[in-house]
Parts: C-alpha cells; sequence; structure tokens
C-alpha cells in the first residue's frame, strides 16, 4: 500500500535556507515537495496550482505584512496549513502570525528533525509553537474567554457586541475589506452592519459614528479581533 504523502510548497527568500529545506523534506518518504520559490507576484498562483497540504515562509514580511499571502489564501478559501520557518524571537511577530492564520512556527534556531516534525504536525491539524511563546497566548485566551463570559455591554446607542467591534475598526481607520479580514466577515456583510449602525445611532458618515461613539469605544480594542491560539509546545 503506498504511503500518503504530506505535499508542501515553500515560498522562502532565503536561497540557502529553501534549499536546504527542499534536501531535507524530500529525503521524507511521507513528504513531497511541489515547489520551491522566492517572492514573485505569480506566487499565488503556484501555490494554487500545486495544491499543496503545507505551505512554508520564511519572510514575515511577505507572509504577514505587505502582500499578505497567509491572509489572502484565507481569503481565497483556500484550506492550506502555514508554518513560518527561521523566525527571530519576537513575541509581537509571532502573535500577528497567530492572527493571520498561521499554525506553525518555528525559530531560527530549530533543527532540521524540528522543522520536518512541525509540518508533520500540522498536516495531521495539530498547532505548533516554541513553548516560550505560550505565556503570551494564553494572557491572549484569558483576555477573550473573559469578554466572551462578559455579559453584553449596554450602550446608550444600543449597539450589539459585533456593531460595538465594527465601531471600533472604524475609528481604527480601517476599510470595509480590512475589518472583514479582520473580522472573519464579507465584505458585503461588513457593509450591511455599518449600513445598520448608521441608521441606528444617526450618523451620516464613518466620522460621525466614531465621534458620537467616542465614549463607548473605550473598552472595545480587547473585542475587536479575536485570534487563533495555538494549544501545543513545539515538539
Amino acid at each position: 500500500m503506498s504511503l500518503e504523502r504530506i505535499v508542501t510548497f515553500l515560498i522562502a527568500e532565503n536561497c540557502l535556507l529553501r534549499e536546504a529545506l527542499v534536501r531535507v523534506l524530500r529525503k521524507k518518504d511521507d513528504i513531497a515537495v511541489a515547489g520551491a520559490i522566492p517572492f514573485s507576484s505569480t506566487a499565488l498562483e503556484k501555490v494554487a496550482a500545486a495544491n499543496p497540504d503545507v505551505v512554508l515562509f520564511d519572510s514575515p514580511s511577505i507572509a504577514l505584512t505587505g502582500p499578505r499571502l497567509v491572509s489572502r489564501m484565507r481569503q481565497a478559501g483556500e484550506n492550506r496549513k502555514v508554518v513560518m520557518v527561521g523566525m527571530e524571537e519576537d513575541e509581537c511577530t509571532f502573535l500577528h502570525a497567530v492572527a493571520e492564520g498561521v499554525v506553525g512556527y518555528v525559530l531560527k534556531d530549530a533543527s532540521a528533525a524540528e522543522i520536518v516534525r512541525v509540518v508533520r504536525a500540522v498536516a495531521a491539524g495539530e498547532a505548533v509553537c516554541p513553548p516560550r511563546f505560550s505565556l503570551a497566548l494564553f494572557r491572549c485566551a484569558a483576555r477573550d474567554a473573559s469578554l466572551a463570559c462578559r455579559p453584553p455591554h449596554k450602550t446608550k446607542h444600543g449597539l450589539t457586541r459585533r456593531e460595538q467591534q465594527l465601531v471600533e475598526t472604524i475609528r481604527l481607520g480601517l476599510s470595509n475589506k480590512e475589518i472583514g479580514s479582520r473580522l472573519n466577515l464579507s465584505e458585503q456583510t461588513v457593509k450591511n452592519h455599518i449600513h445598520r449602525i448608521l441608521r441606528k445611532i444617526g450618523a451620516k458618515d464613518r466620522l460621525e459614528v466614531v465621534e458620537l461613539c467616542q465614549s463607548e469605544v473605550g473598552d472595545l480594542a480587547n473585542v475587536a479581533i479575536r485570534t487563533p491560539y495555538i494549544v501545543r509546545g513545539s515538539p
């Protein structure tokens, strides 16, 4: 019986790292490498054509910011697991990666064997992070769990919790598309929510929404974005 292999794809700017990972992964009977490229404008098209199970990145500026490839894959409905490799020990970058949808995070001092274990783990439906970042995740989870269990916040305008979240993202100056990405809503759903908010509070535009609700958004920064949580330390 043939072994079902984990199909991987690498988008890595570091040529030495990219070539080394290809050599390591191709030596494993249960892993196949469908492609290994630096970033280009057609990178996501190549990923889609290869249809991998796991995509590996080595650059936060490409995966998480700038072109935001991880977010774009998620928005396209592509159920691919994303692993960041060769990462610096930076908590903010790690939490940003989690918020974007990354499920595997490997620091630059990790061994090749550890990267292979992470690829296998995320392909099996697990999420993996360095143990040193676990406390930050527990803090975020505790904060959101507390907010989720709190009775609905009453406002003078009668805004729902979701509408309060929308007000906070409007205050941050985000576009409808960016709001949708943060709150996992379609752009049309965001538009519908905003129209209801305008009618409910009697505002003529987004700026007036922020002005009228200014006293109500103080506690909303913590509920504007619900991030996924990693619950397993790295092997």
